[in-house]
């Protein structure tokens, strides 16, 4: 094993499992799943890309490790994370006579991991699968906790299970493959983790946001850890997200209705938060929870880390406001936000009058 290798406990009772967190372990992928006894059947689910760049030292692993693989590739467009991908997921697995002993390992960003798991998650009824994130907004987030889904074309991730994986393997060393701009989407979602829960995580990312790429692996780690382990003290608390956990949502409210109304075109994901996370605090300074400094503090790391602050002008505050609407997160006609307090400390409220949102959403699309 790595010197450099972390591992986090998340304590769900029988769906327990850990994340491993470290630097060029993918090919210790099989000898992980084996002790975890998986089933002999294993399928890497992975995109194009994915597949030329590290699904080699996967697979190769599992055969050395015994096992049966495949291999399917899917796109890893958010607008192909759909109920069509889906089916040819299921029509691969009963080619090869996959049964409920069998696996599935998501090899690769968000869109790949909720297929696969949602895939495994219905399949059967259900089926064990493994995560293996390659993004760093993978590999802190989408990973872990088991949301699984695929996009409705009126809602993203409307159809979907919570399904636990058996391990989240990350390996790290991905990360020197991954195009700046997704680098600085995964950025978004750490900025995100900072501001919810981790003053200290929002010093960190102060000093190493701008040349994220060339921060050491021992601080890399650190920084991915973090994240890991608040989302897994969340998960345990609240695994359905029926509360606590919900603060996970901080900045997704805009943010997967921008995503939405553009088609998943304009933005990637952590730039749509990015924005989101903006709207958010200056609705709270709006209703007097957040103060200037705080607001001022975030936006200055967010734009440190080369992310959008404002809306494009062509995109109506209307619109985000419609969208809004039909998000599957609110309860009994209205919308739960994740507001900041401070650095560290959000909180959540369905008390914002629709007047409040859409000040402060035709502000930031003019300003």
């Amino acid at each position: 094993m790595s010197a450099l290798l972390r591992k986090i406990p998340v304590s769900l009772g029988e769906q327990s499992y850990e994340i491993v967190i470290g630097y060029r372990i993918l090919n210790e992928l099989g000898e992980a799943l084996s002790k975890l006894g998986l089933g002999p059947k294993q399928m890497i689910i992975t995109s194009e890309l994915v597949q030329r760049l590290y699904c080699k030292a996967a697979y190769d692993s599992l055969l050395s490790s015994g096992f049966d693989a495949s291999v399917t590739t899917v796109s890893d467009d958010e607008k192909a994370k759909s109920l069509d991908t889906l089916t040819t997921i299921y029509e691969k697995l009963l080619e090869h006579e996959f049964d409920r002993s069998s696996g599935i390992v998501a090899l690769g960003g968000g869109v790949v991991g909720d297929m696969a798991g949602f895939a495994a998650a219905t399949f059967m009824r259900g089926i064990r699968f493994a995560q293996v994130p390659t993004t760093l907004l993978a590999q802190i987030d989408s990973s872990i906790g088991g949301k699984t889904g695929v996009n409705h074309p009126r809602a993203k991730n409307l159809i979907g299970a919570f399904h636990q994986p058996a391990i989240v393997w990350t390996d790290i060393s991905t990360l020197q493959t991954l195009p700046n701009r997704e680098l600085r989407s995964g950025l978004a979602e750490t900025i995100k983790y900072a501001m919810i829960a981790d003053p200290e995580l929002f010093k960190m990312l102060e000093k190493t946001a701008a040349s994220l790429s060339s921060t050491s692996h021992e601080a890399l780690i650190d920084i991915i850890s973090r994240c890991c382990m608040i989302k897994a003290r969340l998960v345990e608390q609240d695994e359905k997200e029926r509360g606590a956990r919900s603060i996970l949502n901080y900045g997704h409210t805009v943010g997967h209705a921008l995503e939405t109304i553009t088609g998943y075109s304009k933005y990637t994901h952590g730039e749509a938060i990015a924005i989101g996370m903006i709207a958010a605090t200056r609705i709270s300074h709006e209703i007097g929870a957040a103060d200037d400094e705080t607001m001022e503090q975030q936006e200055r790391l967010l734009r440190t880390a080369g992310l959008p602050t404002r809306i494009e002008q062509t995109i109506s505050a209307q619109a985000i406001i419609g969208q809004l609407n039909s998000d599957k997160k609110r309860l009994g006609g209205r919308i739960r936000w994740v507001l900041p307090r401070t650095i560290g400390d959000a909180f959540l409220t369905m008390e914002v009058r629709p007047d409040v949102v859409l000040k402060v959403l035709k502000q930031m699309t003019t300003a």
